[in-house]
């Protein structure tokens, strides 16, 4: 059966699937496993939705309410009842419908998921462990062609990293002496000079998490040590992900207490929800899905510290993950992402260079990293191949019109144009890190993992200082970078690389616009 389809079906676009590298299939899955998957649907005809976040910023409109989202881009009843009678017909259950996020979820057992959609599922062993995998095409049947738009579930393989990195002192022996040094979120909110006399009160930070967990335990012993109330931190579970605390700190757990931490002391006032969802390309979608349209927590701004590089993507992955995106910029939330921690390869060793995935969506705000030398003086984040800021050239996403006017160069590569990344920076090296607390120690982590929650907190202050969410903040950045580089909101990097590319006057593809003057920055886009 594998990636022979019946007749009256045809190939998924962008659903192409290999092995894993250095993955072995070691066997069937078990024809009675249960399978849950989550299918995507379209926008509406009449969605527009690109248009609506172009009107946003050139006429400087407001974001859509929720309800003007509903109306104009739910799911239509049609596309929805087209899915459940394929369910039916396949044995498949219908879990849930969500005609606002676009998806629909089925479950079922691996031998109908597999009939359904034409495909064979496999046991694969590799060196992370074995998890449950296909090769090829999805296949739909072709009245659905049109209406699906991506099918996330039946490959559980792991698909993304955390982009932290663990100093090897703690943060007790830190000594600048011997060429390190760290630093509380509050003293960098100092070096930065964020907003004082605001909290992110009457916001909510949201924050993708895809393993781990965090212990209220440390929270509580971090947040007394900085002098702060501990903020208000709820766990959501999205596909059955979990607050689950590991217990070593160089694990998923050490990226959920940065976060949070981060998040949170810049942040105090402000909720911090954290979303735990698998570690696979559909928890992670998801993820983003529910963040975007939670009602009840309504999150202003949605940090996400993880990614891996586009190669290990899906095509469908991308396109349904950009198109999350393009939902939360056009009800006015901000995504900010690390642009990875491995240079200009991504950690690829292809000897080509690669962006990060999904900072590289041009609905995410890129978050690369530096090094603090001194107070005023930031250079590069690079301490060799596995220890330096992601950023370069995207192969998937073209040159946005918002960076045509900012000397994006050609891909190291072939010299192809494409989206550059990343779009402003903070300080990520471990050896100038964050003091963080994790599982009962005291510990110092570096990585671009640590810029999202900062750039996040940052936003929360100024969304609550506004009164109206920055939203889609890219577009305003760049349009803006004369006159904000000439108030000193955003200082320029200009010294230091990440491998292929170099730091220079302007946007570069190590620290993008810059690193932020937090209160200048919130003057001069109060001002615009």
């Amino acid at each position: 059966m594998a990636n022979t389809p019946p007749q009256g079906y045809k190939k998924l676009a962008g659903s192409e699937r290999a092995p894993l590298p250095n993955a072995r299939p070691i066997g069937p899955v078990d024809p009675n496993e249960r399978v849950e998957v989550t299918v995507y649907l379209r926008a509406p005809a009449a969605s527009n939705l690109t248009d609506k976040i172009s009107e946003q910023i050139q006429q400087k409109r407001p974001p859509l309410s929720r309800a003007e989202y509903n109306a104009t881009q739910s799911a239509t009843p049609e596309d929805i009842a087209k899915v459940e009678q394929f369910a039916r017909q396949h044995n498949l259950t219908v879990e849930t419908t969500d005609p606002v996020g676009r998806r629909v979820v089925l479950s079922g057992t691996a031998a109908a998921m597999s009939a359904a959609f034409a495909t064979e599922l496999q046991r694969y062993q590799h060196p992370g462990g074995i998890y449950r995998g296909r090769t090829g095409p999805l296949h739909i049947p072709e009245n659905l062609d049109s209406i699906i738009v991506g099918v996330f579930g039946l490959d559980d393989r792991p698909q993304a990293r955390p982009h932290f990195q663990l100093s090897d002192m703690a943060a007790s022996t830190a000594r600048a002496g011997a060429g390190r040094i760290s630093y509380t979120p509050l003293q960098l909110a100092q070096l930065y000079d964020f907003p004082a006399g605001i909290n992110g009160s009457g916001q909510c930070i949201a924050i993708i998490e895809l393993g781990g967990g965090y212990k209220n335990s440390d929270l509580q012993a971090y947040f007394q040590r900085l002098g702060i109330s501990l903020p208000n931190v709820t766990s959501v579970s999205v596909d059955g992900g979990q607050n689950n605390p590991v217990g070593q700190p160089n694990s998923d757990d050490g990226e959920v207490d940065l976060d949070i931490e981060v998040a949170g002391a810049i942040a105090p006032g402000a909720t911090i929800a954290v979303y735990f969802a698998p570690n696979t390309d559909r928890g992670f979608l998801d993820a983003v899905t529910q963040a975007t349209h939670d009602t009840a927590n309504n999150p202003s701004v949605i940090s996400i510290s993880w990614g891996g590089a586009e190669m290990d993507w899906t095509p469908q992955a991308m396109q349904a993950m950009d198109q999350a995106f393009q939902a939360a910029a056009a009800l006015g939330i901000s995504v900010c992402c690390a642009a990875g921690d491995n240079g200009s390869s991504d950690g690829v060793n292809d000897g080509q260079a690669h962006v990060d995935f999904p900072a590289s969506s041009p609905y995410a705000l890129a978050c690369g990293g530096t090094r603090i030398e001194t107070a005023n003086n930031e250079v590069v984040w690079n301490d060799g191949p596995t220890s330096a800021t992601g950023g370069g050239i995207s192969d998937v996403f073209d040159l946005p019109t918002w960076q045509a006017n900012a000397n994006v160069p050609g891909s190291i590569n072939d010299q192809h144009s494409g989206r550059g990344v990343p779009d402003i920076a903070g300080d990520a090296d471990p050896q100038t890190g964050y003091q963080v607390h994790v599982d009962g120690q005291d510990l110092v982590f570096g990585g671009t993992s640590a810029v999202a929650p900062l750039w996040a907190g940052l936003i929360a202050l100024i969304n609550q200082q506004r009164g109206k969410p920055l939203g889609y903040l890219n577009p305003i950045l760049y349009q803006n970078y004369p006159q904000l580089a000439q108030a000193n909101a955003l200082r320029d990097v200009t010294s230091g690389n990440n491998g292929d590319y170099s730091a220079g006057p302007g946007w570069d593809a190590c620290t993008g616009l810059g690193t932020p003057d937090g209160a200048r920055l919130l003057n001069a886009l109060s001002a615009l």
